[in-house]
């Protein structure tokens, strides 16, 4: 049977754009659709736009500790119309490089919402396309729990364009998000609350890195409300907010912001056309080479629900391209020691075992941890700690986890996952000769364990 495509990709964001053009540089014939913007969530309203926020945050902490270095200047004015226009003309340019990677590869770029007819065939713009294989990379989308006043909860799509920076903002959720926005909120001059019905934010990270965030985020002055959810949201005549909280208390602010998780973004798909199974949560289910019950139909990204990360998806692209049109240059995706960042202020940096999946998985171990204020604080009256730590397994010495909360973790954490990676010791850590003086060189110098 002839297609018009070997392989056509529904979503233009990092993981499908990866599929679509290395597919096409390797002699595929690819089209890729993308109905709202090329580069996906991560570039539009993702980890760039974010990223540019927090920096943006992080300039008021900045600005005050000026002055311990002899630096005197007038208040400064934080202008949140200018932040936005420059990050909107970058993420512009970064749309632009994402559609050049695209025709340059030789990919056929459709822009409208595409939907599957059967397991072969795909409809954009009224244009019938028939293709060998076709991915499934629409990403995710988020999501509000179904409460009265709903509508006038602020995600994370809608952040990134508001018109003014809200003067008071709750913010509900407590993963990664919730805890990066309440940063950049706070940073930025909003009074800030984070609501949580949880006991601690960031469930799954390694616990003394949750409870050090948490004495960090108390000491910058964000009101933690642990074991707190909204019932319901009000609109008042004077454009605020009022949130009922499901304990009878009622909260006044300017912005409900909603971090709670993020769906498989399935809408309008096509799926009822083809027979492609999905879990509970309503993920695609793929086996381990990306293909769904619909072998002809593959998914990756945040659509399957495994990994949700850019280079997760990224890798996962690789992947499938290599195994569709160059499956002697094969190899699986290793999801084992994953590095990953949570740009809060300030921020984490992660890779390998938490303490606790450590010693649920039996291993004998030797904690090495640390806490100390950075060399740049030290010249005025700043009380943020940097927080440390290793995980090592007693009998064989590897370092099973590296952990690390305070400024640049994650640029830290890069380096130490390749060493992880690698395998490395706690003694090839010993021998490892610091850079001084830097916060990262406390890595390599860490000699008594944890007395417990």
């Amino acid at each position: 049977m002839s297609f018009d495509v070997d392989l056509f990709v529904i979503g233009a964001g990092s993981g499908g754009v990866r599929a679509a053009r290395f597919s096409a540089g390797f002699g595929a014939r690819v089209a890729v659709a993308e109905s709202r913007y090329l580069g996906g969530t991560c570039v539009n309203v993702g980890c760039v736009p974010k990223k540019f926020l927090v920096y943006g945050a992080h300039f008021s902490e900045d600005f005050e500790q000026a002055s311990s270095f002899g630096w005197t200047a007038g208040k400064p004015q934080f202008d949140w119309s200018t932040l936005i226009a420059n990050k909107n003309r970058e993420i512009h340019r970064l749309n632009e490089v994402y559609r050049g990677l695209l025709l340059n590869s030789g990919v056929a770029l459709h822009e409208g919402h595409a939907r599957l007819l059967d397991k072969h065939t795909v409809e954009i713009n009224g244009q019938r396309i028939s293709a060998a294989n076709i991915l499934v990379a629409t990403g995710s989308w988020p999501q509000v729990p179904d409460i009265p006043g709903k509508e006038f909860a602020t995600t994370s799509n809608e952040a990134f364009f508001l018109k003014q920076l809200p003067r008071r903002v709750l913010v509900v959720g407590g993963g990664y998000i919730a805890v990066e926005f309440a940063s950049i909120f706070h940073g930025l001059g909003a009074q800030t609350s984070l609501l949580y019905r949880g006991d601690l934010f960031l469930r799954g990270f390694d616990h003394g890195v949750r409870q050090h965030l948490n004495d960090e985020f108390k000491k910058k002055g964000v009101d933690l409300q642990f074991k707190a959810d909204i019932a319901s949201i009000a609109k008042q005549a004077d454009g605020s907010l009022q949130a009922t909280l499901k304990d009878g208390r009622v909260l006044d602010t300017d912005c409900v912001f909603y971090a709670t998780g993020r769906r498989p973004m399935l809408d309008n798909l096509g799926l009822e056309h083809v027979d492609v199974a999905l879990d509970a949560k309503g993920f695609i289910k793929v086996d381990q080479e990306y293909r769904s019950s619909e072998p002809s139909i593959l998914a990756l990204g945040d659509v399957i629900g495994k990994v949700q990360l850019t280079p997760v998806a990224l890798a996962e692209g690789m992947a499938v391209a290599r195994r569709l049109f160059r499956p002697e240059e094969y190899r699986p995706v290793d999801y084992r020691l994953i590095p990953t960042a949570v740009f809060s202020l300030p921020n984490i940096g992660t890779v390998g075992l938490t303490e606790e999946q450590a010693q649920g998985a039996g291993h004998k171990l030797k904690v090495f941890e640390t806490k100390f204020r950075p060399m740049k604080l030290s010249l005025g009256d700043y009380h943020e700690k940097t927080m440390m730590k290793l995980i090592v397994d007693a009998d064989s010495d590897q370092v099973l986890g590296c952990h690390m909360v305070g400024p640049d973790a994650g640029e830290i954490i890069q380096g130490i996952a390749v060493a992880l990676r690698a395998g490395a010791t706690k003694r090839v850590f010993d021998d490892t000769i610091g850079i001084h003086p830097t916060s990262a060189e406390e890595f390599v110098t860490l000699r008594t364990p944890r007395p417990d």
